[in-house]
């Protein structure tokens, strides 16, 4: 079994841990071509010339907005759609919806943003059909205001499927029994779902909350970068892509260091802390506690 858990376990120690080092970089005036050793230490310059940047700030503030957006609308999306693919009483009939919802997990993020100009572009297809109902004519792929939404709606359209598959792991992981017995004593499909399947699958969803909230402040630099242009950097900026248009192509590496760093600490803090209230409410959460 140790033998069987060596691959993820080497994954996570080369491309995981061992890239933490590189954290030093934040702490440094760093010039590649003269390395770790050579380059100059500034302390926490780095960290003061980041918190002095406004653009810094709006691209914080947008990350956060987008994430909430996306806590919102797309974590429950996968519990809903993993709720309506287990009703489904006809195995066939679930195997087949289930890979239909699964494949636009596999297109990359340029055919999926391609795809949403084409429909909702200003020459996409409803555009076009509300000029022909005499409506005014709306872009929202340039709406500064809709873009949280919108980058909402993109992830819950590709990842939504792909999310239900722990979620309809831990619904069959339920005793069938239970549902038997509380039919027998007139309990409706409601009251099942609400008493039972809700319950049962409590421990999944907290866990999954807690992870999410360990990246809360990455909200997928490919998708964003292809839209930022479309709707300004006022917007559009996120923390992600921050770091490539303000650090890495200015060549300013302890910054964009340094705002690696932020994010790790931040989520570690996150996950650490959602980690402790699920265990003021009984759950395990990530992992057991001391008192467990």
């Amino acid at each position: 079994m140790l033998l069987l858990a060596l691959p993820g376990l080497l994954y996570f120690l080369v491309f995981h841990y061992l890239p933490l080092f590189g954290y030093v970089i934040a702490f440094q005036d760093f010039q590649p071509f003269l390395g770790f050793a050579e380059s100059a230490w500034v302390g926490l310059d780095n960290f003061a010339a980041l918190f002095g940047d406004p653009r810094f700030w709006s691209a914080l503030g947008n990350t956060l907005r987008i994430t909430l957006v996306q806590l919102v609308l797309f974590f429950p999306a996968p519990i809903g759609l993993a709720l309506l693919l287990h009703s489904i009483l006809s195995d066939k009939i679930r195997r087949f919806v289930q890979s239909i919802v699964y494949l636009p997990h596999f297109i990359g993020w340029v055919i999926i943003v391609s795809i949403f100009q084409q429909v909702l572009g200003g020459a996409g297809v409803v555009p076009h059909l509300m000029d022909a109902l005499g409506l005014p004519r709306y872009d929202v792929m340039t709406d500064p205001d809709a873009f949280p939404w919108l980058v909402a709606l993109q992830v819950i359209w590709k990842d939504a499927g792909w999310g239900t598959i722990i979620f309809l792991a831990a619904l069959l992981s339920i005793d069938q029994g239970l549902y038997e017995a509380a039919a027998i004593d007139g309990a409706g499909r409601w009251r099942r779902l609400w008493h039972i399947t809700l319950p049962g699958i409590t421990p999944v969803i907290i866990l999954l909350l807690i992870l999410n909230l360990g990246s809360i402040l990455s909200v997928g630099f490919e998708q964003i970068v292809l839209q930022r242009d479309a709707v300004g950097p006022e917007a559009g900026e996120v923390l992600d892509t921050y770091v490539y248009f303000h650090g890495i192509r200015s060549g300013e590496w302890g910054t964009s260091a340094a705002v690696g760093l932020i994010k790790a600490v931040v989520g570690t803090a996150l996950v650490l802390g959602a980690n402790k209230v699920a265990h003021l409410f009984g759950q395990e959460g990530v992992y057991r506690g001391a008192d467990k």
